[in-house]
């Protein structure tokens, strides 16, 4: 069975996100044939067109990391009922300039965690909205909407409850066999 490299986004900067804690978690409970990356983008600075012809160093190094990954996995909370800003900032120089978008045929797959009991929900369908107009094909089910509770996912992302450790390492099996079929039908490289 092939093995696909999955750079995968943590859309709060935070240090204490908990949304990179639940990041951890499906990283340690990705199937082996999945390869997890963090494409981290912290260092961008905010998009303009005015960058098209010469990208700064953290841009290239941005579009490099996402050019050596097979899929996408964005790990993201819910900033306004939207998406946070910086997640958003990396998507558009993702897609830039014209006819270089990074998203184009490659699988992705969107879960995020918040406290509140919809946890992520409409930031999900904002970013789903973003992707679509990317071009990049999205696992649409199983959906995942993990209300964070305290001590859910340890700092080391070990997920604490038997019930969302099950339905986590599920929707990443789910995610594998998506990839696996995105490519069936539209091959790597092609």
């Amino acid at each position: 069975m092939d093995t696909y490299k999955v750079g995968y986004f943590v859309g709060s900067l935070a240090a204490g996100s908990i949304n990179r804690k639940l990041a951890k978690a499906l990283v340690r409970l990705a199937p082996k044939h999945l390869e997890m990356e963090e494409i981290p983008f912290r260092d961008l600075p905010l998009y303009s067109y005015d960058y098209d012809a010469d990208f700064p160093p953290p841009a290239r190094s941005f579009k490099t990391a996402l050019a050596g990954v097979d899929a996408v996995l964005f790990v993201t909370p819910e900033y306004n009922r939207s998406i946070p800003g910086g997640l958003k900032n990396a998507i558009d120089w993702a897609s830039r300039p014209y006819g270089t978008n990074s998203f184009t045929r490659k699988p992705s797959a969107v879960i995020g965690t918040s406290p509140g009991a919809i946890g992520t929900a409409v930031a999900q369908q904002s970013l789903r909205s973003v992707l679509s107009f990317c071009n990049s094909p999205q696992m649409n089910a199983p959906e995942a909407y993990i209300q964070f509770k305290p001590g859910l996912i340890t700092d080391e992302g070990e997920v604490t409850n038997e019930g969302t450790a099950e339905f986590l390492k599920n929707y990443m099996a789910e995610f594998h066999a998506f990839v696996v079929r995105v490519y069936t039908v539209l091959p790597r490289g092609g």
